[in-house]
């Protein structure tokens, strides 16, 4: 960094939500995949959140909140579930692994 700069890059790992020390940032991270592939089926499959509402059961208010990534409240299993009944398919992996020395969980996010 010079004199004349005013910031500083620094690379991010990624995750946002570790980046800014957020707790339980895999699952935010998760969540807010999950929430913006129900927005994408929402966009591609040209449906109004009324709409939506009509095929899952599910408020549209609810979709509304999605869409303005307003997610507090929705779990990872309520969000793979509106994808079902968007007819969209979810793939979940998982291996467990020992924990790290140092005590932090363990889980981590691997998109595809």
């Amino acid at each position: 960094m010079t004199d004349d700069d005013d910031f500083e890059l620094i690379r991010g790992t990624g995750n946002v939500y570790a980046d800014l020390g957020m707790k339980e940032p895999e699952q935010r991270q998760l969540r807010a995949i999950l929430a913006a592939e129900i927005s994408k089926t929402l966009s591609t499959d040209n449906l109004t959140v009324r709409a939506a509402e009509k095929i899952t059961g599910v408020a549209a208010a609810d979709f509304s909140r999605i869409r303005q990534a307003k997610l507090k409240g929705f779990t990872i299993d309520r969000l793979m579930t509106i994808l079902d009944r968007l007819n969209r398919d979810v793939q979940v992996s998982v291996s467990v692994l020992p924990r790290k020395a140092d005590g932090q969980a363990g889980f981590h996010l691997h998109p595809a």
